[in-house]
């Protein structure tokens, strides 16, 4: 009876290991298929823009809503920080070795996994005109070419990496969710103040 019970609890185990082991892949695909369909997109609009647009004419749409206004961009998003695209390049490969590394094998949430797969697409778009397109390697200048009212020129990679952004601040912050799909409790101001005070009386 004992031996029976034993081993139903061992492969009960057994079982919701795999479980989590099969979640945790399906994830981690999920959140590849988002950044290839991202950068697919990234990198053809690119091409487009960069073949068919006039710098010096740009494309007015929905009433000047959005304009088709193509720019060479040596700075990071929206054109800020010119100057620095080697800086830029190197922070952008860290940045994706990071969530490929550390962060991707550890994703048990499909909202993290959506989120995680917007910031690949973005980073690698950039990344992408970084290295292979002119003046050089880790020097090319990046291809925006949208442009709403009152705000800077950018691109489908920007657009990723803000809905990213955006993403992981409700995620992280507003839903309290980890990358591993844990729900945490975060202390309260008076909590936090309780317990301080509890640490230096007992010091």
């Amino acid at each position: 009876m004992q031996t029976a019970r034993g081993t139903s609890i061992t492969e009960s185990t057994v079982d919701n290991s795999h479980r989590q082991v099969r979640r945790r892949w399906l994830y981690v695909c999920l959140s590849i298929a988002v950044a290839a369909v991202g950068l697919v997109v990234d990198v053809i609009t690119k091409q487009l823009a960069a073949g068919r647009l006039d710098p010096y004419n740009p494309v007015v749409l929905f009433g000047g809503l959005l304009r088709l206004q193509l720019i060479r961009n040596s700075g990071a998003a929206f054109s800020l920080g010119e100057g620095y695209t080697p800086v830029f390049a190197a922070l952008a490969a860290a940045a994706l070795l990071f969530v490929l590394i550390v962060l991707l094998p550890r994703l048990g949430h499909v909202g993290w996994a959506v989120a995680l797969g917007f910031l690949m697409a973005g980073v690698a778009g950039n990344l992408t005109d970084r290295i292979f397109r002119s003046p050089g390697v880790f020097r090319g200048h990046v291809v925006d070419f949208l442009q709403l009212p009152h705000w800077p020129i950018f691109n489908v990679a920007d657009m990723c990496v803000c809905t990213a952004a955006v993403m992981i601040v409700i995620l992280a912050i507003f839903k309290n969710i980890s990358v591993g799909g844990e729900h945490y409790v975060r202390a309260k101001p008076d909590e936090q103040s309780r317990t301080a005070g509890s640490e230096r009386s007992e010091s």
